[in-house]
């Protein structure tokens, strides 16, 4: 994200240039979901960024109990921008969170990890910064319903991409035919794609409050686009991630249409997910570049590669912490859970793209979604390369060929893992590796975040009878 001050001063500045009338002070939950609170800026003090602004930690999930829920809002200047939502002008300031009880930032506090993976690069001697690139694909809809209640569970979505509305009749307009169909959308131009304006709206939203968007398209699934943003460290990369959502749900509501994250909310379509390009760098070098190597990939990229790859059946209770994620990790969607890597290989869970020079080499993680909490997901793939650098473990592959057409027991001849099947293969393969973790995330984290995921996800999902399960079992 463009930076628009640099210090609590220049802060005030800002607001008093730009005649700020609130501040939004905003956090990250285990979730990834932003919560606020605002401030008349007219109360607002330096004191407020030093000693910081009290809220309830309670009320967020999986964070405090009630008896001891006081906790304090750090704000960081250098994050503010300006809300292009609102009526009145509203500074918006990330904050990480501070814990009265234990005297020092939060475990549980997903941005506050994030910055603690970023100070384990240089303390471990193994780099000074890394850098990742986040690709979020989306959905547009027109309308969205949903019903969950104890005699009836169903969901409609609908876009007028879609083909099942080939044979309506559009009340205000006509039935134009022009649709993407299913897969067949990847670089649509209109009439076929629907949303080059609303793309471009949210562009042009995104680089007004600061990040720098540099490619924008119409994705492979009916009513799916994606917007490519400029890479970050690891914590300016998961801002730009929260900014990046929000920006893109709120153009698309206030268009009246509906904007969603979700892995996989199309039956037989292409889902959406969150490729993450990473590096680590050290004296101003790539460490990841080997020139004459494979895909010009160094020993210390190889081991990194090897680091995420032995750990991503836990790695993905982070970057893949919905049930949702795991109906798109299925072959034939682009989607992959075969654990190897590859050059240019869109099959294979990490893939090294063409072309990459000494200053652009990198690994293209495929298989994270838009589900994932940034901060963690990032910090987790960090910790996982990292661990496999100072172990030196050695990637499964290359494989250069289609994985996707290999069957489970050609898979298993080879002697390649899988991405476990369910968020709840994920999670019970996070209880058994978590080691890795322990520099930046401690046991109360891990433990508390597992126990979330199982109390708000997998139960409930598995106590939930679908219209599927009806098809084939009523009958029985």
């Amino acid at each position: 994200m463009g930076k628009f001050v640099n210090s609590v001063d220049e802060f005030f500045d800002f607001c008093k240039q730009h005649e700020v009338r609130f501040i939004d002070f905003r956090y990250t939950d285990m979730n990834g979901a932003w919560h606020s609170i605002s401030y008349n800026a007219k109360v607002v003090e330096k004191g407020n960024f030093e000693n910081g602004i009290p809220f309830d930690a309670s009320s967020t999930g999986g964070w405090q109990p009630i008896d001891k829920s006081d906790m304090i809002l750090m704000p960081d200047a250098a994050s503010a921008f300006l809300d292009p939502f609102t009526a009145d002008i509203t500074a918006v300031v990330f904050c990480d969170v501070y814990d009265i009880y234990k005297g020092q930032m939060y475990e549980k506090c997903p941005r506050s990890i994030a910055k603690k993976a970023m100070s384990y690069v240089k303390e471990s001697g193994m780099g000074d910064v890394a850098f990742f690139g986040p690709e979020n694909e989306f959905f547009v809809f027109d309308n969205v319903k949903i019903i969950d209640s104890p005699n009836c569970a169903m969901f409609e979505v609908d876009t007028e991409e879609g083909i099942w509305n080939d044979g309506k009749d559009f009340k205000d307009s006509y039935n134009t035919g022009h649709r993407p169909r299913t897969k067949g959308g990847y670089l649509a131009t209109g009439p076929v794609d629907s949303m080059v304006d609303l793309r471009a709206e949210m562009v042009n939203v995104l680089e007004q409050v600061g990040l720098e968007p540099f490619v924008v398209h119409h994705e492979v699934a009916q009513g799916q686009g994606e917007i490519g943003v400029k890479f970050g460290t690891l914590v300016e990369a998961a801002d730009n991630v929260q900014i990046y959502k929000y920006v893109v749900k709120m153009v698309a509501h206030l268009n009246g249409k509906t904007a969603t994250f979700m892995p996989k909310p199309l039956y037989g379509d292409n889902g959406s997910g969150m490729h993450v390009h990473q590096s680590v760098w050290k004296d101003g070098k790539n460490l990841f570049y080997g020139e004459g190597n494979y895909s010009n990939l160094s020993d210390f990229a190889r081991w990194y590669i090897g680091g995420i790859l032995k750990h991503a059946r836990s790695v993905a209770a982070f970057t893949n912490p919905s049930t949702n994620s795991y109906k798109r990790l299925i072959p034939g969607f682009e989607a992959p859970s075969i654990l190897t890597y590859s050059s240019q290989n869109r099959s294979a869970s990490i893939r090294i793209p063409y072309g990459s020079g000494e200053k652009s080499v990198r690994a293209e993680m495929r298989f994270p979604d838009s589900t994932a909490n940034p901060y963690l997901a990032f910090s987790a793939m960090l910790m996982a390369g990292l661990d496999g650098v100072k172990n030196k473990y050695e990637p499964v592959g290359p494989m250069d060929e289609n994985l996707f057409k290999l069957t489970l027991d050609e898979i298993r001849q080879k002697g390649i893992e899988q991405l476990p099947h369910t968020l709840r293969g994920s999670l019970e393969a996070l209880i058994r590796d978590n080691e890795y973790l322990k520099p930046v995330m401690s046991e109360v984290f891990v433990d508390a975040f597992q126990h979330y995921k199982f109390e708000t996800q997998v139960w409930p999902y598995e106590a939930r009878p679908t219209a599927y399960e009806f098809k084939t079992c009523y009958s029985c």
